[in-house]
């Protein structure tokens, strides 16, 4: 998949292309359904699929300090729309002057121009331009003039998640949020993850005897609620079962809040300056405080333990 940022990256000699535009965060199944739809069409008129998205999201650019937590990074919405068959990723740096743009100039400068679209894909809601003035029925309308189709897809996709709630980003966000990890990863179609950087910590669990990675994660991550989580640790390639602990250590009063995860029955892992990934598979208990060392050893004993039996079972059913 070829990865452009910014429209002067996209080749002088572009041709025709399908394209369908948004942001795209966490890439979850209803987003998967357009995107599926965009690579399918562009299939069958024999041309490239093309994603337009932008950075940073561009609530933090018109309203600044509401920039939502994210769902997965763009390398990230990358790899996952790679994996969906997408031919080109458009990111386009959203700036407060690339937000004066009134929608036709939008779909002059970056559709027409660029990206000679033959088809735009897009779901009911989609709107775009100064102030979100265009919508899908603008994005028609012009289509005439400028020769190309919109099709609309409805991405309306339910399941138990949210008690029933539409699939959208947004609900993502608070199921992370409540810890929900198993109503996330329905919406998602795969664990939660975050990333980051391995770091040096207060090193008590290393002290207890359980040795985890002090992951500092990206800017903007949407973190789980504070809580014990069973998941996966990866790092250079090798995915291993692992126990997670998220928010500050109540047991020696810490104030930050950190993620940790433990490699179970791992020894002699030295992951300090590693990029790591971290899969949240499932909320195991809340923080607590002990009234022993002893109290704690035997919680985390506990935590170990279900973590390995959860994430052999899913590993088994997957």
């Amino acid at each position: 998949m070829q990865r452009w940022r910014g429209l002067e990256d996209i080749p002088q000699d572009w041709g025709r292309s399908v394209v369908t535009i948004g942001s795209y965060d966490g890439v979850h199944r209803g987003h998967q359904l357009i995107i599926g739809r965009t690579v399918e069409r562009a299939r069958e008129l024999g041309v490239p699929s093309v994603v337009v998205t932008f950075d940073p999201h561009p609530s933090e650019v018109v309203r600044p300090g509401s920039h939502p937590p994210l769902l997965a990074p763009h390398h990230r919405r990358g790899e996952l729309m790679a994996e969906l068959g997408v031919d080109a990723l458009l990111i386009l740096p959203f700036t407060a002057e690339f937000s004066q743009l009134s929608p036709a100039d939008f779909i002059v400068k970056v559709l027409v121009d660029k990206l000679h679209a033959r088809t735009v894909i897009e779901g009911p809601n989609f709107r775009f331009g100064h102030r979100a003035a265009g919508n899908v029925a603008f994005l028609a309308e012009l289509g005439a003039t400028y020769d190309y189709e919109v099709e609309v897809i409805d991405l309306v996709v339910r399941g138990t998640a949210g008690g029933g709630e539409a699939f959208s980003s947004t609900l993502v966000r608070r199921l992370v949020a409540e810890g929900d990890m198993e109503g996330a990863a329905e919406i998602l179609g795969r664990p939660h993850r975050v990333e980051g950087i391995v770091v040096r910590g207060a090193q008590r669990g290393r002290e207890l005897g359980y040795p985890t990675a002090n992951v500092e994660t990206l800017p903007h991550t949407a973190i789980p609620a504070d809580g014990v989580y069973a998941g996966w640790l990866t790092a250079d390639g090798e995915r291993m079962p692992a126990a997670i602990s998220v928010g500050t250590n109540l047991q020696f009063d810490a104030t930050e809040r950190t993620v940790e995860a433990y490699a179970i029955d791992r020894v002699g892992l030295d992951l300090y300056g590693l990029h790591v990934t971290v899969d949240f598979l499932a909320y195991v208990r809340g923080m607590a405080k002990f009234e022993s060392l002893d109290g704690l050893l035997e919680a985390i004993a506990d935590d170990v333990k279900r973590a390995r039996v959860l994430t052999d079972v899913y590993d088994a059913e997957h």
